[in-house]
């Protein structure tokens, strides 16, 4: 099974780094066919998280946790300790914010949000799973 996790402060920098770590988490697996939407939907979820600490003014670690598990699909969680809970919105066509949550909800073969832990944190999960593409 292929694992990685980072944790790291909510910075937008860290943004990048969690996008190329699931790609290299694929690529270890042999499944680039999924990659360009695992990186844009990791995106959203780090995006998410990262902004949600910053409007909550909370400095604690946000963490990934993605595998490429035994049941063939890539699986990705997205925790951080900001209060409340993502939902899909529907944002107008001249919003620049607020469609994260729904490309993760179109994207993804499974996702949700859960609370994780005593505190106020909350977790952003997604499955992303896929046809190998022929050679």
């Amino acid at each position: 099974m292929h694992t990685c996790s980072l944790v790291f402060p909510p910075d937008p920098v860290w943004v990048r780094p969690c996008r190329e770590s699931v790609r290299a988490l694929l690529t270890a697996a042999d499944r680039c066919d999924l990659a360009d939407m695992a990186v844009l939907l990791t995106s959203e979820a780090v995006t998410n998280a990262v902004n949600a600490c910053r409007n909550d003014a909370c400095a604690r670690p946000v963490t990934l946790f993605a595998e490429w598990s035994p049941r063939r699909c890539l699986r990705v969680l997205v925790h951080d300790e900001a209060a409340g809970l993502p939902v899909p919105r529907a944002p107008g066509p001249e919003d620049h914010h607020g469609r994260g949550m729904l490309l993760i909800a179109a994207g993804a073969s499974d996702w949700g949000v859960c609370r994780h832990g005593p505190g106020p944190g909350k977790a952003t999960w997604f499955e992303l799973a896929g046809a190998r593409l022929p050679a």
